[in-house]
């Protein structure tokens, strides 16, 4: 079957901030591919800000994440076979039905046999397998273009400010600083408090600004100003006053940051910036930040293990059962990790410092 020479493309991302990130490669590589074609992308709205700049796209269609009957019926009709080719990314009824309906030639991420939904093959014309266990999710994008025979690009694209020349720059930005992202969204992945207020007075007196980011969700800037009260006065607490766009320009002038399993710090590995970053109970093989400038057909970490490609250093929590990739100690999103909750403030310091010397 020969490949087709779409000039109307959809590409479906119905998920977090961090996976629509990491399917930037991906649009990368369809523009590249057909530079004079339309594509849109079709995400959440929560995720919108995270393509703010991004030159590979023409339009983003916005759903909500809870989504009313007749706002369902307007998107269908909106979608219906106004596309020539539909890229699927996920293995989701939403997000197959809206590719299916939206293109006659449709591309997908597929569940593997003996699974709920492996039928689904069946329905679109070109198809692969999801791997969650052995494939890093950019190369699970990458892996459709070989269904399309269209070459892969492998860097993930972080969000852009227009006109950032003109940009006010923040009064610290003339400081050396670091930037720690304390707050996941789920507690599962969260490293201890105390761990933070540690290492934030550890850089401090290592004559550094302290730079902290985060939401605007009321537990988290509870959180974030727990610790920005246990800080030196300089302390700069961001949590709900930028866009992802300017979080990506502050992040990418600073000396280090650190966060950890959440879409942030995939934002962080983006800009270029040396990051350190907190991993328990996910698998690193599946969802590790992908490293700048890493542009191999290769998963850039290994399951188990800290460790260190490019500008990344991930820390992993020790445990036998690291990584469960289950919803923490308790298997709901609210739970506790011992392997994080255990993550030694001395482990972390032995990497800030090898990271600062480089």
């Amino acid at each position: 079957m020969s490949s087709p020479k779409p000039t109307r493309i959809l590409v479906i991302v119905m998920r977090y901030l961090g996976d629509v990130l990491l399917a930037t490669p991906l649009l990368r590589s369809l523009r590249i591919a057909y530079p004079d074609a339309q594509l849109d992308v079709l995400v959440y709205d929560n995720t919108v800000g995270i393509l703010e700049g991004n030159g590979d796209v023409d339009n983003i269609i916005a759903t909500p994440l809870r989504i009313g009957i007749g706002q369902y019926m307007a998107l269908l009709k909106r979608l219906f076979r106004c596309y020539d080719m539909a890229v699927v990314t996920q293995t989701g009824d939403r997000p197959f039905l809206y590719g299916v309906m939206a293109a006659p030639f449709t591309v997908a991420v597929v569940p593997p046999k003996g699974t709920t939904g492996w039928w689904k093959r069946f329905f679109v014309q070109r198809w692969t397998e999801f791997d969650n266990e052995q494939t890093h999710t950019v190369l699970q994008n990458l892996k459709l273009l070989d269904l399309i025979a269209v070459p892969k690009h492998y860097t993930v694209i972080p969000p852009q400010i227009a006109g950032v020349e003109s940009l006010n720059r923040p009064a610290f930005s003339s400081d050396e600083y670091v930037v720690l992202h304390p707050f996941p969204q789920w507690k599962y992945k969260r490293w201890v408090v105390e761990g933070w207020i540690e290492i934030g007075r550890y850089l401090s007196a290592l004559g550094l600004r302290v730079v902290l980011s985060g939401g605007k969700l009321q537990e988290e800037l509870d959180y974030i100003e727990t610790i920005v009260q246990q800080l030196s006065a300089d302390t700069v607490n961001l949590a709900g006053r930028t866009s992802l766009a300017e979080l990506a320009h502050i992040i990418a002038q600073a000396k280090l940051y650190i966060g950890p399993d959440t879409g942030i710090t995939h934002l962080a590995a983006a800009t270029g910036v040396p990051v350190i970053t907190f991993y328990g109970p996910t698998n690193p093989i599946k969802w590790s930040p992908w490293p700048s400038c890493f542009s191999q057909d290769k998963n850039p970490f290994n399951k188990i293990g800290s460790q260190k490609v490019n500008n990344v250093n991930l820390i992993q929590g020790r445990a036998n059962c690291v990584p469960c990739q289950m919803e923490g100690c308790e298997r709901h999103r609210q739970s506790y990790s011992q392997c994080l909750d255990t993550l030694s403030v001395e482990q972390v310091k032995s990497v800030v410092n090898r990271v600062l010397a480089a």
